[in-house]
C-alpha cells in the first residue's frame, strides 16, 4: 500500500517520464513511431523464410477459424515475446541510464522502471492493433477476444515489469547481470514455441512435455494464438495461471526493489 501511495503521489512524474521514453525512442529518425512497426516486421519476414520454408515448420490450422497464415500465426506469439523482451531489457538498465537523476532528487525509483514499461506498452498496442487488422483481412473474427487480449497483455506487462524491478536492481549492484540475462533470454526465446509449433515437443515424453509447460510465455503464446489466430476462448487454467504468476512475479519484484533501494544511489 505504501508504494501504491508513493506512485499516486507521483503520478505526474511518471507520466512524463513515460512520455519521455516514447518520444525519445525514435528521436530524430524519419519513420518515428513506423519503426516500432518494421523491425518486428521484419523479424516475422526472417522467421517466416527460415521456419515455414526452409525447416518445413507447418503448424495446425486455426480452430475454428480456419486460418493457415505461418506470419500471422507466429506474431500472435512474437508481438508478446518481444515487448516482453524489452520490458526486462529495457527497465534492467532503466536506473543505470538515469544515474545522474537517482543522485540528485528524491522520488520513488521504481517510477522509472515503470515508465519504461509503459513506454513499451504503449508500441505494443500500436503492433497488436495492426495484427487484428491484418487478421480481419484475411478472413479471422478476432474482434470477439480483443477485450480478452487487452487484459492478458496487461498481465504480460505486470510479469515484465515484476522482473525488470527485480534485475534492474541487481544490474546496479551487479553490472554483469545485462550480460547474464542477453544470453539467458535468447535461450528463453527458443524454448518458447513462438518460431516452432507446441505440437513438436508435445509428442515427446510426459515428463519433457510436463517441464516444458511450466514456461509462463508457452502459456501465452497460447493465449494470444486461442484468442487473436484461433477465435476461441482459452482454457481457464491458463488464465488462472497466468494470473497468479504475474501479480505474483509483480508483488515479488516490488518487494525486492524496496529491499535493496536504499544504497542505490551510493553504488551508481
Amino acid at each position: 500500500m505504501t508504494v501504491l501511495q508513493e506512485l499516486s503521489s507521483s503520478r505526474e512524474l511518471l507520466g512524463n517520464l513515460a512520455l519521455r521514453e516514447i518520444r525519445g525512442k525514435y528521436k530524430r529518425t524519419v519513420l518515428g513511431q513506423a519503426w516500432s512497426l518494421v523491425n518486428p516486421i521484419a523479424l516475422m519476414f526472417t522467421y517466416s523464410i527460415v521456419f515455414s520454408v526452409l525447416l518445413k515448420a507447418h503448424p495446425d490450422k486455426g480452430h475454428p477459424s480456419g486460418l493457415n497464415v505461418f506470419a500471422l500465426w507466429l506474431s500472435c506469439a512474437l508481438l508478446p515475446w518481444i515487448f516482453f523482451a524489452n520490458v526486462v531489457t529495457g527497465g534492467m538498465s532503466a536506473l543505470i541510464s538515469n544515474a545522474n537523476l537517482v543522485k540528485k532528487v528524491y522520488f520513488p525509483r521504481e517510477t522509472l522502471v515503470i515508465a519504461d514499461t509503459l513506454s513499451w506498452l504503449f508500441t505494443f498496442s500500436i503492433e497488436m492493433s495492426v495484427l487484428v487488422v491484418a487478421l480481419l483481412i484475411v478472413g479471422g473474427a478476432p474482434l470477439l477476444y480483443v477485450p480478452m487480449a487487452i487484459l492478458f497483455m496487461l498481465l504480460l506487462a505486470c510479469m515484465g515489469l515484476g522482473l525488470a524491478l527485480m534485475l534492474s536492481v541487481a544490474n546496479v549492484y551487479f553490472r554483469d547481470t545485462q550480460h547474464f540475462v542477453a544470453i539467458f533470454m535468447q535461450l528463453w526465446f527458443y524454448a518458447t514455441p513462438i518460431v516452432y509449433p507446441a505440437s513438436l515437443i508435445f509428442r515427446s515424453h510426459a515428463r519433457v512435455r510436463t517441464a516444458y509447460e511450466l514456461n509462463p510465455m508457452e502459456r501465452f503464446a497460447t493465449v494470444f494464438r486461442n484468442l487473436l489466430y484461433d477465435n476461441r476462448w482459452p482454457t481457464w487454467h491458463n488464465d488462472v495461471l497466468l494470473l497468479v504468476v504475474s501479480v505474483g512475479v509483480l508483488a515479488i519484484g516490488m518487494m525486492v526493489f524496496r529491499r535493496f533501494e536504499g544504497r542505490m544511489a551510493e553504488e551508481l
